[in-house]
């Protein structure tokens, strides 16, 4: 099983997220199927189908979440001018000008940055593993599937 590295709050939100599925959600899905059994034919009953298919991806949700809390390892954020877990990375492709930086959170796909303009990027991506270790003016090469690109890194912030 691959370890999931996790800030503290999002591992705190996917703990609350699973009490949440497993308590209310689960209740509210036994209700809704047995509303739609009273109304009679199963066959051709499209409430009882709807409900049994989110009774569906919420168990599948559930087992994700179980997955992931299991073997979750939740990383301390240190404040440092280099790239890594936790840190917000302003990056600029080489040629374009500082004013179409874009912000990424360097982390797993369950974080969610405060910051609306700032996107998720895995650690394991081409960009982000190419990112890891670098400081503010670096510039730094990835293979992408159209070939090689260059970012420079203008700024890290924690």
């Amino acid at each position: 099983m691959p370890t999931h590295r996790l800030s503290r709050s999002a591992f705190e939100r996917l703990q609350a997220e699973h009490l949440d599925l497993t308590t209310r959600g689960r209740i509210e899905v036994a209700q809704k199927i047995q509303r739609a059994r009273e109304m009679g034919d199963l066959k051709e009953n499209g409430d009882y189908h709807a409900a049994k298919d989110e009774q569906g991806h919420m168990e599948g949700r559930i087992r994700q979440l179980e997955s992931m809390l299991e073997n979750a390892e939740i990383i301390e954020v240190a404040a440092s001018d280099v790239v890594g877990l936790g840190c917000i990375v302003a990056i600029v492709y080489e040629g374009d000008s500082d004013d179409m930086a874009e912000r990424y959170l360097i982390g797993h796909v369950e974080e969610k940055p405060t910051d609306p303009t700032v996107s998720v990027m895995s650690p394991s991506s081409p960009l982000g593993a190419a990112l890891i270790g670098a400081s503010s003016g670096a510039k730094v090469s990835y293979q992408a599937p159209n070939g090689t690109l260059t970012v420079r890194v203008l700024s890290v912030e924690f």
